[in-house]
């Protein structure tokens, strides 16, 4: 019986408990958006900024590969075996003829070597020096067994002249790539910024409004319960009574109006964000106006030294001209030099060749001179060098543009500053003078009419507060894009957003 009824308890379980799981979905999470985390969820959930960020940490890891290149490096070569049972023409000198000479030989050889570049007060040269060890077999069959071992210890110096140092040409172009790489990584996410804060604006309008109407619709409703109180036994009391309640209809359709905005804006920044069908979405329709003061000077300082743009357009710079110097060494005169010295020996036993070993070493110089190529390395050169001209002409048409950016950015940014401010503290006296109004109204001192102009006029204040508000955050913004500094939290987005 026990048995019976701990399977039955374990099928009413698993009955319910999809039931329990659907009805803890229903409820879903209430998210509260600003500004400041919708911004933090766009950034967070973003695939492109996903995408951006790994392929900042793959720069990252090949610099690391071409600075681990500044290092030793041990590596073996091994060739066992390598057998031949083979035959070719040969010229023999003595017949003064061809002949077909067979060789039938077997090889095992292996090489270790110890490879360091050479590293001259913290600067590479480019130049190469090598610890060396080398062993083979030789193994030659001709109708005889003819055996011989070599052994040999060396030092070997390898150094080019007369080139570009492409050791730390490959570690400065690895260092420039992944600062390029991390500048565009900056400029996509402040474009998310950008495109979030448009977004998230309109809804907080939506928002804004709605929360006005409801506001004035509030105020309505007390105004046509003061008509109705008032309206028997006086003339013109029923034409009172039909105009507030036209008034009321067409500021519930305008609430109505823009809550289906909001609702529409705030499903599709879900669906942007990717944030969960079951959770809902508020956004609070409260201003904080937050003055910031700005000089032009100032701007345009951290937008000349903290806009990608033109730090992207010195790197390019910089790229350019180290390609113009590998092309001026292209068919160019220039030395490679390479010395070895060590001990060797060969002999046909193997435990002999560490005993009265011979010292040997070689001192080679190949030298590349070019003569006539007509004109292809003059042409080339020429073409790096407006390359790099188009680049400089780029960072001049950019510097102005920036400025001009800037120098917009700021006068709005005064202009919309001041708007709302200024309109602040005539919000505070439409709505004394309505609250005036309506004990007036209730006195009759004054008719309907004026009353209802009274609050049309509160609205238009409160409507163009809100323009005036949302042009200085978004002047705001525009200028936060254009120097890449936050002015509200003083800091540097290029130290925001690499962190």
């Amino acid at each position: 019986m026990r048995r019976v009824g701990a399977v039955l308890l374990l099928g009413i379980f698993n009955a319910l408990a999809p039931v329990a799981t659907a009805w803890s979905r229903q409820g879903g999470a209430t998210i509260c958006l600003t500004f400041d985390s919708t911004v933090e969820i766009g950034m967070a959930r973003s695939y492109r900024i996903k995408q951006l960020e790994l392929d900042v940490r793959r720069r990252r890891a090949w610099l690391q590969a071409q600075r681990a290149g500044l290092k030793s490096k041990v590596y073996m070569t091994i060739h066992a075996p390598s057998f031949n049972a083979l035959g070719e023409y040969k010229w023999n000198s003595v017949l003064q003829k061809d002949e077909l000479v067979r060789q039938n030989n077997q090889t095992w050889e292996m090489q270790l070597s110890i490879r360091q570049p050479v590293i001259l007060f913290g600067y590479p040269t480019d130049g190469y020096l090598s610890l060396n060890y080398r062993v083979y077999k030789y193994l030659q069959l001709d109708g005889y067994r003819d055996i011989s071992y070599y052994n040999r210890y060396f030092l070997k110096f390898e150094q080019p002249f007369f080139l570009p140092n492409r050791l730390k040409n490959a570690i400065e172009n690895a260092e420039l790539d992944l600062q390029e790489r991390e500048l565009e990584y900056i400029r996509d996410r402040v474009v998310l910024l950008r495109d979030l804060a448009d977004e998230y604006y309109r809804l907080f309008s939506y928002a804004y409004q709605a929360e006005t109407y409801k506001r004035q619709l509030q105020t309505l409703d007390s105004i046509r319960a003061i008509v109705e109180r008032g309206e028997s036994g006086r003339d013109g009391g029923q034409i009172e009574r039909m105009q507030i309640q036209v008034e009321i209809a067409n500021t519930r359709e305008k609430m109505l109006q823009s809550q289906s905005s909001l609702r529409l804006g705030i499903a599709e920044l879900k669906r942007h964000l990717r944030i969960d069908e079951e959770d809902s979405v508020y956004i609070p329709p409260t201003i904080e106006l937050v003055p910031v003061e700005v000089t032009l000077e100032d701007a345009l300082e951290k937008g000349y030294n903290l806009n990608p743009r033109l730090r992207i357009l010195h790197i390019q710079q910089r790229q350019r001209r180290l390609e113009l110097e590998e092309t001026k060494s292209w068919n160019s005169f220039h030395l490679n030099l390479e010395v070895t010295y060590g001990l060797e020996k060969e002999d046909e036993t193997y435990r002999q060749l560490a005993s009265e070993m011979d010292r040997s070493y070689s001192v080679s110089v190949n030298a590349y001179v070019p003569i006539w190529d007509w004109g292809q390395r003059k042409f080339q050169i020429e073409a790096r060098s407006l390359a790099i001209e188009q680049v400089e002409l780029s960072m001049e048409e950019a510097r102005h543009q920036i400025r001009s950016d800037i120098a917009n950015a700021v006068a709005n940014l005064r202009e919309y500053r001041e708007r709302a401010l200024s309109l602040a503290n005539h919000l505070e006296i439409a709505r004394q003078m309505r609250r005036m109004s309506v004990e007036q109204f209730e006195q009759r001192r004054i008719t309907l009419q004026d009353l209802l102009q009274t609050v049309h006029r509160e609205l238009e204040t409160e409507l163009n507060y809100l323009e005036a508000y949302l042009g200085y955050r978004k002047s705001l913004i525009r200028l936060t894009t254009e120097t890449y500094f936050d002015y509200e939290k003083g800091k540097s987005l290029l130290n925001l957003f690499l962190q």
